[in-house]
């Protein structure tokens, strides 16, 4: 039976009832809850580590959720220790300065498997995301749709991230050989659609005409266009969008691709990583050997295949299961 308890206004802590099914603890410390993709990566966390459970491979899990600073998360991963887990996933809040408190894991024996976010600490294992190739796919699908030339928006993530300063820094590569793209702006919008929305529509009335948006995904694919469609000036010329594969700006883009032709590109990192980072944890625990460091793939969708994504449900993200089978596949050979 699932327990919920709350730390504060800020981390959801949840964990299951200890069962005498089987020896392995693990446990997820997730730096952020507050944007559609990380909830989908936490559902797809608990959803693999039910299945674990009910096949008497783990003993009990848990999962704590930040709010996005470094201190919460050095508590979380500093509980999970005390609590003798036999693996931490981890979603790091900074690069290096949970680097300490991941030592301090691997010294007291645990396995620290990083993904998403990553901390420099050379004991992790780490399913690294390349977040400058994903904003270099992003800004060179939106440069292709404008054929080279026009005016862009830059939608950045959370300030100070890592995954934000690199992903604008594959975007960068990509537009500074085109000078005929113009930076008019940058904005952040924090992976999240409400934000992105609000913070797009406020500088809006300060920009000439936009042509297209650069944005780093997360969820705020459908925020931005929500800000583009209230103003009067864009109702029947949209820019070309950066979506982050979250389905209702998908959808929107389906429906308005076959009315008017609209086209854009959508990068995401498919949410059910929560999942494939638990069975790889616990096909470590159970004697895997897998490389230290290995990348994780992106989806990208295009002109080409969007349409091929069909029975989207609203307020996700896209997603095909990623389950112990598939990790063995991508990692595990």
């Amino acid at each position: 039976m699932l327990r919920n308890l709350v730390f504060g206004t800020c981390l959801s802590f949840i964990a299951t009832a200890s069962l005498a099914q089987g020896d392995f603890v693990i446990g997820l410390s997730n730096s952020f809850f507050g944007n559609t993709q990380r909830h989908k990566i936490v559902d797809s966390y608990i959803q693999a580590a039910e299945e674990a459970k009910a096949q008497g491979r783990i003993a009990e899990y848990y999962t704590l959720n930040g709010d996005g600073t470094v201190n919460t998360q050095v508590a979380h991963i500093n509980e999970l220790i005390l609590k003798g887990v036999d693996a931490i996933l981890v979603i790091a809040a900074s690069e290096a300065a949970l680097n300490g408190a991941i030592q301090r894991a691997c010294a007291a024996g645990i396995k620290v498997i990083a993904f998403d976010a990553l901390p420099t600490a050379p004991c992790a294992y780490k399913l690294r995301v390349d977040f400058a190739e994903y904003g270099a796919t992003g800004a060179k699908g939106i440069v292709d749709v404008l054929e080279g030339r026009g005016n862009v928006l830059l939608v950045r993530g959370v300030k100070g991230s890592g995954n934000d300063k690199d992903t604008y820094d594959g975007q960068i590569s990509v537009l500074r050989d085109r000078p005929e793209i113009n930076i008019v702006g940058e904005v952040n919008g924090n992976w999240s659609g409400p934000v992105a929305q609000s913070a797009v529509a406020g500088i809006l009335p300060s920009l000439p005409h936009v042509d297209g948006v650069i944005s780093q995904g997360g969820g705020d694919g459908y925020g931005i266009l929500q800000a583009f469609l209230q103003s009067p000036e864009y109702k029947d010329d949209m820019p070309a969008i950066t979506g982050g594969n979250d389905t209702d700006f998908v959808l929107w883009w389906q429906q308005e691709k076959a009315r008017s032709g609209y086209a854009t590109v959508s990068v995401g990192i498919d949410p059910s990583s929560g999942g494939a980072a638990f069975w790889y944890a616990l096909n470590i625990l159970e004697g895997a050997e897998p490389p230290q460091e290995q990348t994780y793939p992106l989806t990208v969708l295009t002109q080409d295949n969007v349409d091929d994504f069909t029975g989207l449900e609203p307020n996700s993200i896209v997603s095909a299961p990623q389950d112990e089978a598939w990790v063995k596949e991508h990692f595990l050979k």
